[in-house]
């Protein structure tokens, strides 16, 4: 019994309930027939193009700035990499003359000029974050929002060459541009065949020959199909690495002097540390994950969506951390996999079942929305209001 308490006290109860009915729903879909290994290709998949927009909250609590919800400064950062990077490519004829090797230089093209921008960016976003100590997570929402407004009009106001971007007339960008002849599913997609014209399909390898092409080229064996189950390697190994980046940044000198900024100024202060430059480091690092974590989305999604699309993201990413047993003050790594894990995995599996039990077309929409408006509600209780500190 005493044992029990203590797991209840270090997990807490509302936790363990919600990972319990993520286990229950996991357990009904198998009563109900549906595909296993589809709805666990689907969760892990899903579990994985979100978790770097997770982790990107963690050094921002850490250097007390608080929970990040202005990370849309590093997802716009990140849509803009991937918009020019893909404009070069187009332009330069990459894919016409380098093959599949294109598809690899566009993707790291896209995440260097997000880096580059995005750290830009979060250094300017934390100098104005000091200004306001004790306002950061309102002021953070609010240029989230603004930011996704603004480059809205950055969007509009674009001409690019690159069909896959821009309307066929006038100028400005597609609210949804494919990804399918660029990089979409280069790490999460076992099935990417280069075909005559430097052209991307999706298809099983036994619908190949149905296919008037020629055979297959290249193969991606950076995403593993075993008999229907689907294991994105290199999206996973590239999520761990991300993760032993952030491990091991915050293990050294100037990781642990953020952390210490962030858990007691004062103390951080009379040991000589600069405490605002921990919080714009910290700020600048939350907004290259966010900027990497986008295109990572991406990616796997198989397509980029711009303008107002990116809008809640930040707060899905603030209710995983949290949903993972983060605080407004304190958040690891461990909180991100967890509350991802659980966020992502019961919209998965939530939706299916809700269409197997209740046959109606609009349901699952409607759920979607419900479920993933009070896992954010819930996680953001747990704020208390605010930056505590």
């Amino acid at each position: 019994m005493t044992n029990i308490k203590n797991i209840i006290e270090k997990v807490g109860l509302p936790r363990l309930i919600i990972g319990f009915f993520f286990v229950l729903l996991l357990i009904l879909a198998l009563a109900l027939g549906l595909d296993a290994k589809f709805l666990f290709s689907d969760v892990i998949r899903r579990w994985m193009m979100y978790s770097i927009l997770v982790l990107a909250m963690v050094p921002g609590v850490q250097s007390g700035i608080g929970l990040n919800f202005g990370i849309s400064l590093g997802v716009v950062s990140g849509l803009l990499g991937v918009v020019i990077a893909m404009e070069i490519a187009f332009v330069n004829g990459w894919f016409y003359h380098m093959g599949a090797v294109a598809a690899w230089l566009t993707l790291l093209l896209a995440l260097a000029i997000s880096i580059v921008v995005s750290a830009l960016v979060g250094a300017a976003y934390g100098l104005l974050l000091n200004r306001v100590k004790g306002s950061e997570m309102t002021v953070s929402t609010y240029v989230g929002f603004s930011s996704i407004a603004l480059m809205n009009i950055v969007w509009i106001i674009l001409r690019f060459k690159n069909g896959q971007l821009g309307w066929p007339i006038g100028s400005g960008l597609r609210n949804t541009a494919s990804l399918q002849e660029s990089f979409g599913g280069l790490l999460s997609d076992p099935k990417v065949y280069e075909v005559p014209r430097n052209i991307t399909i999706y298809a099983e390898v036994s619908d190949v020959e149905s296919i008037s092409v020629q055979q297959p080229k290249a193969l991606n064996f950076l995403a593993i199909d075993i008999g229907g189950f689907v294991l994105p390697v290199a999206l996973i190994l590239f999520f761990a690495l991300c993760c032993l980046v952030v491990w091991l940044f915050f293990r050294s000198k100037t990781g642990i002097a953020m952390s210490a900024a962030g858990e007691n100024e004062l103390f951080t202060i009379s040991n000589g540390i600069n405490v605002d430059r921990m919080r714009i480091l910290g700020t600048s690092i939350s907004t290259v994950l966010g900027a990497i974590g986008i295109i990572m989305y991406a990616q796997t999604y198989g397509f980029l969506q711009l303008y107002n699309a990116p809008l809640m993201m930040g707060f899905t990413a603030v209710a995983s951390v949290l949903l993972g047993g983060a605080t407004v003050n304190r958040a690891k790594i461990s909180n991100v996999i967890i509350g991802t894990l659980l966020f992502q995995g019961i919209l998965t599996v939530a939706l299916p079942v809700a269409n197997e039990v209740i046959n109606v077309s609009t349901l699952p929409e409607v759920l979607r929305i419900i479920i993933s408006n009070g896992i954010i509600l819930y996680a953001l209780s747990k704020t208390r209001g605010g930056n505590q500190r």
